[in-house]
């Protein structure tokens, strides 16, 4: 239970595992692991047979579609909070310790799996990701944008039919590149696709203390902590020149023009104006140095925190005292062997410094 949680008056943990709309009784033990990398939340739960007359092993071997909801809950089965739904991917049957183990992802894998030819140039990112939710039945929770997609293709057609997406572009795929073009953030959770703004440090947090938790690891890159340097390299077609933009971090204690050489990431990206290449450079920066620190956190399971939260470490003494995005929830619920979690979340340093330029040039970078 996380500090500045409301205390229950005891702590008891329950699991509970719906099959196509019928609880499973035999659901002995799931993990469910939550990410923020665009990608699906994935989950596992081990059956043991014998206990659903409605599922044995004759339903395991034989059913083609099952949609699976794990829920958890800290009061002994009073209230329960739904972890993740979604599609079941692979079944295993083990007929000689009578046990069911079920893989899956949320149901962020029907948009995985939908190819797709369109490109909406005259839609918002908005519109595009509300048809694509009611298209799989899922609620749309969306910030409306205003910006039609096709003016990110500034070359007259659509770069998404054109560039490395091709035919084999996914619906999945079109809603991260429209995301990244936004800055927004993407995912399904539960019945719901989210298509909004990424989380910001200014949002709330989870104060966290070492005393708090099982284990604690905190992990610095060096090569991150000096100056990062990101370079954009575009060329517009239709207007036949070529360009660079650069967004630079000065590393903690570095100064501007202290003459150090700053590690530099170069991306090639065709087709942008000037203005779309430095918000390009900037968000890849702003990815780049929050890999400085990293916090690793093994602690009791709560169900407040997600993989869209912030933490606010303190109590270490040390500069790792200070707010973290959330990367990576790992729960793990056994019957009777309790509720445990891991925490990956990662920040950079405060940076002292940042720096952006632009240099432009003819028909060649």
């Amino acid at each position: 239970m996380l500090p500045n949680e409301p205390q229950p008056a005891w702590r008891t943990p329950r699991l509970k595992v719906i099959a196509n709309g019928q609880i499973i009784l035999g659901a002995m033990e799931a993990e469910v692991i939550s990410n923020n990398y665009y990608a699906a939340d994935r989950f596992r739960a081990s059956i043991a047979l014998g206990i659903d007359p409605w599922a044995g092993a004759s339903f395991w071997a034989s059913e083609s579609d099952i949609l699976l909801d794990v829920q958890f809950s800290l009061d002994g089965g009073a209230s329960f909070v739904s972890l993740v739904q979604g599609a079941v991917d692979s079944v295993n049957i083990d007929p000689t310790l009578g046990l069911v183990r079920l893989d899956g992802r949320d149901l962020t894998s029907a948009l995985i799996e939908a190819r797709t030819q369109e490109t909406f140039a005259n839609r918002t990112s908005s519109e595009i990701a509300s048809l694509l939710a009611q298209r799989h039945n899922l609620t749309p929770q969306i910030t409306p944008t205003t910006t039609p997609v096709g003016r990110y293709y500034q070359s007259e057609h659509d770069r998404i039919t054109l560039s490395q997406f091709s035919c084999t572009t996914t619906e999945w795929d079109l809603l991260v590149f429209l995301a990244r073009q936004e800055g927004f953030d993407v995912y399904v959770q539960g019945q719901a696709l989210h298509f909004q703004p990424a989380a910001q440090a200014t949002d709330l947090a989870v104060s966290l203390r070492p005393g708090d938790v099982i284990d604690l690891k905190l992990e610095r890159s060096l090569t991150l902590a000096h100056d990062i340097e990101v370079v954009i390299k575009s060329w517009n077609s239709r207007q036949n020149s070529a360009f660079a933009q650069q967004a630079r971090a000065s590393g903690q204690g570095s100064a501007q023009g202290s003459g150090e050489t700053p590690l530099r990431y170069v991306f090639v990206q065709p087709n942008l104006t000037p203005d779309e290449a430095l918000k390009f450079a900037q968000q890849r920066l702003a990815e780049l140095i929050r890999h400085e620190r990293t916090v690793r956190i093994s602690m009791p399971g709560d169900l407040s925190l997600s993989p869209r939260s912030m933490i606010a470490l303190e109590g270490t003494e040390t500069e790792f005292d200070q707010l973290y995005y959330v990367d990576v929830i790992e729960r793990r619920l056994r019957q009777n062997g309790g509720f445990t979690q891991f925490v990956m979340a990662k920040n950079s340093s405060p940076r002292t410094e940042t720096t952006m330029s632009s240099a432009s040039s003819g028909n060649t970078i």
